[in-house]
C-alpha cells in the first residue's frame, strides 16, 4: 500500500533543521516546535500536536455483538456503541500446530519473507479460529487518533493460552487494512511479574493493549476488529 508522496519522512532534512535551529540560530520550524508529530492514515498527511495523546480527543467505546456466531469475515460479529444485553458467547478451537499467519503489520528486519507495513487481511479472516466484528460503513469521515485497548471476557479450557486483537480499517471494495494490534498471554493479565494461571471454564477480564495508531476511517469504509489466539511468527501464541 502506497501512502503518497506525503508520507515521507526525510530524516535528513530534519536533521540538517535541527542544526541549523541548533548552531547557525535560523529561525526554522524548531524555533517554536510541537513536541508531537503523526502521520494520519486516511488523509495520508503528517501533523503536529501539543500533547499525546491529544486532549481534544473523546474516548469512544465500541461493544462486540454477535448471535454466537461471529468466527472469520462471514461470521454475524458486529462492532457499535451501544452496549450488548443478553447474547450468545462467541467461541473458537485454537490449534497450536496451525496458527493464524502474520500478514503485514509492524515488523522489521526480514522483508524478504514477511512483508510489514499494511496488508489485506482477508485470508485471516477466512479461518474459523479468528472472531471478526465490524462496525456499518460510515456515513462521514470518522478520525482515530490515540492508544486503542480492547477488554475481553474470555474463558479457556486450558490453564494458561494467547489472545490476540487487531484493528482494521475495511474499504468499500472488501480491503482489509490492518491498523494496529497486541497481544496478552493470559498468565501475565494482572501482572507482568506474578502469572497466574487460569482455572479452565472459568471467565476472565482481560485487556489487550491494541498501542497507538492515528487514522480517518473514509464515508463508506467500517471499522473492524479481529480476535484470536495467534499472530504467528510476529506475536507467537501458546
Amino acid at each position: 500500500m502506497n501512502f503518497g508522496d506525503s508520507a515521507e519522512f526525510n530524516e535528513d532534512e530534519i536533521t540538517l533543521a535541527w542544526y541549523d535551529y541548533l548552531f547557525k540560530r535560523i529561525a526554522n520550524d524548531f524555533a517554536n516546535p510541537k513536541p508531537v508529530r503523526i502521520f494520519v492514515m486516511g488523509t495520508n498527511q503528517w501533523r503536529d500536536e501539543m500533547e499525546w495523546p491529544l486532549a481534544r480527543a473523546q474516548n469512544t467505546k465500541y461493544f462486540l455483538h454477535s448471535g454466537g456466531k461471529a468466527n472469520s469475515g462471514s461470521g454475524d460479529g458486529s462492532l457499535t456503541t451501544t452496549a450488548p444485553r443478553t447474547e450468545e458467547s462467541d467461541r473458537y478451537t485454537y490449534d497450536p500446530a496451525n496458527p493464524v499467519p502474520t500478514i503485514g503489520g509492524p515488523l522489521c528486519c526480514d522483508a524478504a519473507h514477511l512483508s510489514p507495513g499494511p496488508h489485506d487481511q482477508r485470508p485471516v479472516e477466512e479461518r474459523a479460529d479468528v472472531l471478526v466484528y465490524s462496525t456499518p460503513p460510515f456515513t462521514q469521515d470518522m478520525e482515530v487518533t490515540g492508544p486503542v485497548y480492547l477488554e475481553v471476557f474470555a474463558k479457556s479450557s486450558a490453564p494458561d493460552t494467547d489472545f490476540t486483537a487487531k484493528l482494521v480499517d475495511v474499504w468499500p471494495n472488501g480491503f482489509a487494512q490492518n491498523l494496529t494490534e497486541g497481544i496478552v498471554r493470559a498468565r501475565y493479565r494482572n501482572s507482568q511479574v506474578k502469572p497466574e494461571l487460569m482455572n479452565p471454564g472459568e471467565i476472565y477480564k482481560l485487556t489487550i493493549n491494541l498501542w497507538s495508531t492515528s487514522n480517518v476511517f473514509l464515508k463508506g469504509h467500517r471499522l473492524r476488529l479481529e480476535i484470536s489466539s495467534s499472530n504467528f511468527p510476529r506475536l507467537t501464541g501458546t
